[in-house]
């Protein structure tokens, strides 16, 4: 009867010790894709440690698997991806994600190793741009303002080559996964590449692009989370340490400017 209650006790002990070491260090994963984005996760995983806020850092090669991983409970935020994408995403297909805090902004460059300049593209060049939702029309508004083409009014940002009405280089459109865009610039004449898949690829956007989206545009890019968690403690310990002026001295410092501050 001794020996058991003992085991009852020790038992207790250690389940007590469990549950306030759990409650003391929370761990949450989250989902980034390679390049800048995981880079960062990586200070503010660091971050965060110090706040009691544990990270498991969880990297993704495109752009569809960290919602769905998000939304289906694998990861608990998600941390790649700008407001009016997670717009399309909640729309298509029905996911209870939402904004948690906005991060650092990307703005999209069009590279070539074939020309100099845009106005230096032939008849028919082959100008690769992004198969995924609004990163294509993000692309396509960029062409139009920096005139190479117009596109049918209204389009906005779910603009695909169908609704490009006027085309006078007659530029042939080839439609591919982001990540893959980089190792293609040999096989096009000219392709628009998301800033954390050029920094990967070597490329500078500062330097390397031969044109530059504005950087006051609206594609923020922003943590996300289930609406169930946004007011978690552990949500408002993520912000903090993203946003601290420890991660902002390392983002400036890291990418010299090709990586922009949203917060």
């Amino acid at each position: 009867m001794l020996n058991k209650r003992v085991f009852l006790q020790a038992a207790l002990a250690i389940a007590t010790a469990s549950a306030f070491s759990t409650q003391a260090q929370d761990v949450i994963k989250v989902g980034v894709t390679a390049g800048p984005h995981a880079q960062i996760m990586e200070h503010v995983k660091q971050v965060a440690e110090k706040d009691g806020l544990k990270i498991q850092i969880i990297e993704f090669s495109d752009y569809v698997q960290p919602n769905a991983a998000l939304s289906s409970g694998d990861l608990q935020v998600n941390s790649y991806q700008h407001t009016p994408y997670l717009d399309a995403q909640v729309k298509d297909r029905g996911y209870k994600i939402v904004k948690l805090a906005n991060t650092v902004n990307f703005p999209i460059g069009l590279y070539s190793k074939k020309v100099k300049q845009l106005s230096e593209l032939k008849q028919g060049a082959k100008f690769g741009i992004p198969n995924d939702p609004t990163n294509g029309g993000r692309v396509l508004l960029l062409l139009q303002e920096q005139g190479l083409i117009k596109l049918k009014p209204n389009a906005g940002l779910k603009a695909t080559p169908l609704d490009v009405v006027e085309n006078p280089k007659k530029l042939r459109f080839v439609e591919l996964d982001a990540a893959q865009l980089p190792r293609s610039l040999d096989d096009l004449d000219a392709s628009a590449i998301n800033t954390n898949f050029a920094i990967s690829a070597g490329l500078n956007p500062k330097k390397d692009a031969i044109a530059l989206e504005r950087a006051d545009g609206p594609y923020v890019n922003i943590l996300a989370v289930r609406e169930a968690d946004i007011k978690q403690p552990w949500a408002a310990k993520l912000v903090k340490a993203y946003q601290s002026e420890s991660t902002r001295s390392f983002v400036e410092k890291q990418f010299q400017g090709s990586v922009l501050l949203g917060f």
